[in-house]
């Protein structure tokens, strides 16, 4: 993989830096930093006097996210750690809150192009871990859960209506030989599904690729914990912006801000996701089914002074 065919284009970029209402000194967490597409341009608001921060499981992603931030030496730290470990990265750093966050979900174009099993267009071993450094692997998955846990992760995480055949055809082709290749798994969904799920738009192997992706990095349970605890590091004003590329993290990510707006924790600014412009699908198709969503910390003090005011 070179490092030209590395260079990424990051998702609703303009969207993004006007949601995060970024200004000169802010200090700026990027829970998702990948190949530093957004962290480039968050750096170049914030500068001077500002900090970014970034983190990512992918030690790959983070290497290449250093040489693209290099003319920034100084402004920004990266660290290899779990985006649910925010507060812990901040500590480390003598941070309390900060002025923003930024969560980009899923998984990149070059995560997807690497061969570590994350597409089936690539024959590659059925890793699909985003940190190496973990032990569970699809391949684990796939070869050593029951009928009944696969049919359940198939249909959680990838909403897959036929996740019982799906299920089924796995264990059976398993009893033969291991299933170590993404090819492998391809075909045997493709026997499991019937010939008129073959003209649907996307690939019959797309949701149950995604159901192990997930399910192997935990993907859905962390962004739960990780929205928890990022609303509290925020500042009073200060922006969180989360953007999804599925029904499930959107569901959670309106969820959780629902909630924190009932909470009176913050403000909601999309009312509505946004959505990518028809020219920003044509130019990066992997934007296509990104949402976007922000919210803002309340400032609560200012809103008990001015509640004092008027009592008097």
């Amino acid at each position: 993989m070179t490092e030209e065919k590395a260079e990424h284009i990051p998702v609703m970029l303009n969207e993004v830096i006007q949601c995060l209402n970024l200004k000169p000194g802010d200090v700026v967490v990027d829970a998702t930093v990948g190949l530093g597409g957004h962290g480039e341009r968050i750096l170049e608001e914030i500068l001077p006097g500002g900090k970014l921060i970034g983190v990512d499981r992918d030690r790959n992603s983070l290497e290449l996210a250093e040489k693209r931030l290099s003319r920034f030496k100084g402004h920004f730290y990266l660290f290899h750690e779990n985006f649910i470990n925010l507060d812990k990265v901040l500590s480390s750093l003598n941070i309390k809150k900060v002025d923003a966050v930024l969560f980009d979900l899923g998984i990149s174009s070059y995560q997807l192009e690497n061969r570590r099993g994350f597409s089936f267009k690539e024959d590659a071993f059925l890793d699909m871990r985003l940190d190496t450094d973990e032990s569970l692997t699809a391949y684990d998955i796939v070869n050593y859960y029951s009928l009944e846990e696969l049919s359940a992760i198939i249909k959680n995480y990838g909403e897959e209506r036929y996740h019982r055949k799906i299920a089924e055809e796995i264990v059976k082709a398993r009893r033969f030989q291991s299933i170590e290749t993404t090819t492998e798994l391809k075909d045997i969904i493709l026997r499991a599904v019937p010939y008129s799920y073959l003209k649907q738009k996307i690939h019959p192997a797309t949701r149950t690729f995604q159901a192990l992706r997930i399910a192997v990095n935990g993907e859905l349970e962390n962004l739960e914990k990780a929205l928890d605890r990022t609303v509290e590091l925020l500042l009073p004003e200060g922006r969180l912006v989360v953007i999804s590329f599925h029904s499930l993290e959107d569901r959670i990510v309106k969820r959780k801000f629902r909630y924190f707006s009932k909470e009176n924790k913050v403000e909601i600014i999309t009312s509505k996701p946004l959505r990518p412009t028809d020219f920003e699908i044509q130019i990066n198709p992997r934007a296509r089914s990104a949402k976007l969503r922000c919210v803002q910390r309340r400032n609560n003090h200012k809103n008990n002074i001015l509640l004092k005011i008027f009592l008097l």
